[in-house]
């Protein structure tokens, strides 16, 4: 079969969204272990950013993206989860999603529920992928139980939107926090507990005052840079300090030794792909996200839709913190 014809976004160089470009890119038949599949929409993550910029080196040329649901069209050797016709859905590496058309890896490509439309597909995969395996996996010493407090930094955003209801819904104390008292609200409406807007009060005094000096278990941070050091005063004795994210700039050098008069606490460094990096954990994680979807106990809020053609200025809004929630580009 002649190869087909995709629109796709590529950089060239790192840099700012200027470089990202539309081109044409062929796409052929999936080999062993892979898929090729039709997207009907595409989630954008800071992932894409890092990669984008630099922050997350990567060769070039490079077609971005991370996640998107569709329709798989062809199945290559030795892939028995999905079949032609299949709608499908997906968090995975190598990036690549930003297209029409792609051939990929098939280990993180899960089928999609039919209640659950390509949209939501698409923004929901890698977040509340992220989500899972933050509030059901990376636990404090003696792990979380209901009443136990937490602190969630970029409440309002795709992964703390999912967060603030899947938290609600196991039980926990979930304090938000974001940078405007509109995002504030939302985070609120989706579950949180209480949430603090860090550009108008100190929000580690905050989290002591709510939680009667005692603080949190733990601090989920994708905030990076501008949160740190607050979010170790944050922490309850033996509390963990979960860092998953960069949004306002990788973490400086710090040492060690700090943690220990702050309370013997615990750090840990996470990253989705660790979690996904087996056909079988990929499936375990999805069911679960995809049963807290379908029950209703999560829904996944897009807050922004672009064309495919208009990724330059979805990359300025997310990076300008302008969006809340999901953000897909449609294909």
């Amino acid at each position: 079969m002649t190869a087909q014809l995709s629109k796709a976004i590529r950089i060239d160089h790192h840099g700012g969204p200027e470089q990202l470009k539309l081109v044409q890119v062929e796409v052929g038949e999936p080999q062993a272990g892979e898929i090729r599949i039709r997207h009907h929409a595409v989630g954008l993550n800071f992932i894409d950013v890092y990669q984008r910029s630099g922050l997350y080196p990567m060769a070039m040329p490079l077609q971005l993206g991370m996640e998107a649901a569709g329709v798989v069209e062809a199945v290559g050797e030795g892939v028995t989860h999905l079949q032609p016709g299949d709608r499908a859905a997906y968090a995975s590496q190598p990036p690549g999603s930003y297209c029409e058309l792609r051939v990929m890896p098939a280990r993180c490509v899960c089928k999609l529920p039919d209640a659950i439309d390509f949209d939501t597909g698409a923004a929901m995969m890698l977040k509340g992928l992220t989500a899972q395996y933050l509030l059901r996996k990376t636990l404090p010493q003696g792990g979380l139980h209901a009443g136990d407090f937490v602190l969630f930094h970029a409440a309002a955003g795709g992964v703390g939107l999912i967060a603030c209801q899947w938290a609600r819904a196991l039980g926990l104390r979930l304090i938000g926090t974001a940078g405007s008292e509109e995002k504030c609200a939302l985070a609120l409406a989706h579950g949180a507990e209480f949430a603090i807007n860090y550009r108008a009060e100190d929000f580690a005094k905050r989290v002591r005052e709510i939680t009667g000096g005692k603080g949190v278990k733990v601090v989920y941070d994708s905030v990076g840079k501008d949160t740190w050091e607050q979010s170790l005063d944050c922490l309850a004795p033996f509390g963990l300090m979960a860092s998953f994210g960069n949004a306002s700039g990788p973490v400086p050098a710090f040492a060690p030794g700090i943690l220990g008069p702050k309370g013997s606490l615990y750090l840990t460094r996470q990253t989705l792909f660790t979690h996904i990096s087996s056909r079988e954990s990929t499936q375990a994680m999805a069911d679960e996200l995809f049963a807290v979807v379908l029950g209703g106990q999560v829904q996944v809020r897009i807050g922004q839709r672009y064309p495919l053609e208009a990724v330059q200025q979805a990359h300025r809004d997310l990076e300008a913190r302008q969006t809340t929630g999901s953000t897909i580009l449609t294909v």
